[in-house]
């Protein structure tokens, strides 16, 4: 078999300070073509992706989900590679992601996740708590969608769409991947270094995000509610932090903590408002 064509889709809005150092990375891994959506960036962020590839798309009406479908329309091979502005690749990693799809047969692989540069506690807890929960290789019930590798097919049965969670698509996408018959899905050997923000408020506004992603979850999907409640109010700011303390990962365990209370708040605000909003109606 011949050399495999991989095309690249990267989703950015604002990016312009983390682009460039991302796109020279893919670079050096020759994909077949780089795709870049850009979301109505208010800064140079469609300027710099001009610099590395002549398909940027920008979005006048931009939400995450709706920005990820059209990258994935626009490119034109199989096996498409998602990459987010934040992630540094080094050479050879889509060919490694290739592979570990290839080899466990599945529809998506995401790669592990490794630290590009330590500053804080924050960015050190995070690692911990990558090496403790996410960089375990095999098939899994929950994965993120980026940095991954996908078999385009894999989108005639479902898409990145407006039915999809728009704050946080990560976990309304598996889930209604997961209900579809024949999808294998899973972590590879494949390690990706991730830019950690540096400064406290970076990750409360992160945090506060995904919060708010997983109370638009659990409004949505009332089925998997009591899963996600235990997974905030007990599973984060409990069980990991004392998994991690046992087995020496102290920084993970204030991370842990204090992302569960942070986002279980922010998921509280977001149902109550949501209730609110359909009472009014």
């Amino acid at each position: 078999m011949g050399k495999v064509k991989i095309s690249v889709v990267v989703c950015v809005k604002n990016e312009e300070a983390r682009l460039e150092e991302c796109l020279k990375r893919i670079k050096l891994n020759k994909p077949d073509e780089i795709i870049v959506v850009d979301g109505n960036s208010t800064d140079k962020t469609a300027e710099i992706a001009q610099k590395y590839t002549d398909k940027v798309i920008i979005m006048k009406n931009s939400n995450l989900t709706r920005d990820r479908q059209i990258g994935l329309n626009a490119a034109q091979n199989e096996y498409i590679a998602m990459i987010d502005g934040d992630h540094r690749l080094k050479k050879g990693d889509l060919d490694s992601l290739l592979g570990d799809l290839l080899d466990n047969q599945f529809s998506i692989v995401q790669a592990q996740l490794k630290s590009y540069r330590n500053n804080n506690w924050l960015n050190k807890g995070e690692e911990q708590m990558w090496d403790m929960n996410h960089n375990i290789p095999g098939p899994k019930s929950m994965i993120g969608v980026a940095p991954a590798m996908y078999r385009k097919s894999l989108f005639e049965k479902i898409q990145f769409d407006d039915t999809i969670t728009k704050t946080i698509d990560d976990t309304d996408f598996i889930y209604r991947l997961s209900r579809l018959p024949n999808i294998k899905y899973g972590i590879g050997n494949t390690k990706i270094a991730q830019f950690h923000t540096s400064d406290y408020k970076d990750y409360m506004k992160k945090f506060k995000w995904y919060g708010i992603g997983d109370g638009e979850f659990c409004m949505k999907h009332k089925n998997r509610a009591l899963s996600m409640w235990f997974h905030l109010l007990v599973r984060y700011p409990v069980l990991y932090p004392l998994r991690a303390a046992l087995s020496g990962r102290l920084y993970a365990a204030g991370y842990c903590f204090l992302q569960g209370i942070v986002r279980a708040k922010w998921m509280i605000i977001t149902c109550v408002m949501r209730k609110n909003q359909l009472k009014k109606r």
